[in-house]
């Protein structure tokens, strides 16, 4: 049982920037994959990042490809989502989620374990 929590979030406008962070706690990080998804009102939740528990491999949704990018820290059992570029588009709860698998998954069925959600507003 692993526990996951976000942190970061917050209100940017259109063009800026911000990092979100998922503090990992209860098991062998390493284990595990890792992904970001979102959800915006009214939207189902869908898939933004993931990368695998090397963290040599990772997979994007082709909304943020080129703008986002997905790292994690095994020393720091954290795994951040760099978000650059944003755009109001971008505005949605974003939640990371975790599994003890050497797959990439962009699915949310894919995961076991989710955090709490972190709130990101981008203004336009």
């Amino acid at each position: 049982q692993i526990r996951l929590v976000e942190s970061g979030g917050g209100l940017v406008q259109a063009g800026g920037s911000l990092r979100l962070s998922c503090a990992v706690s209860g098991d062998f990080f390493s284990a595990y994959g890792a992904g970001w998804f979102r959800k915006a009102p009214g939207k189902e939740r869908e898939f933004v990042a993931a990368i695998s528990f090397s963290g040599r491999n990772t997979d994007y949704s082709e909304s943020v490809k080129g703008r986002f990018i997905i790292s994690r820290d095994m020393a720091k059992n954290t795994v951040y989502l760099q978000m650059n570029s944003l755009k109001p588009d971008d505005t949605a709860v974003y939640y990371c989620a975790a599994v003890k698998s050497p797959l990439l998954s962009d699915q949310e069925s894919g995961y076991r374990y989710w955090g709490q959600g972190t709130q990101v507003t981008v203004s336009s």
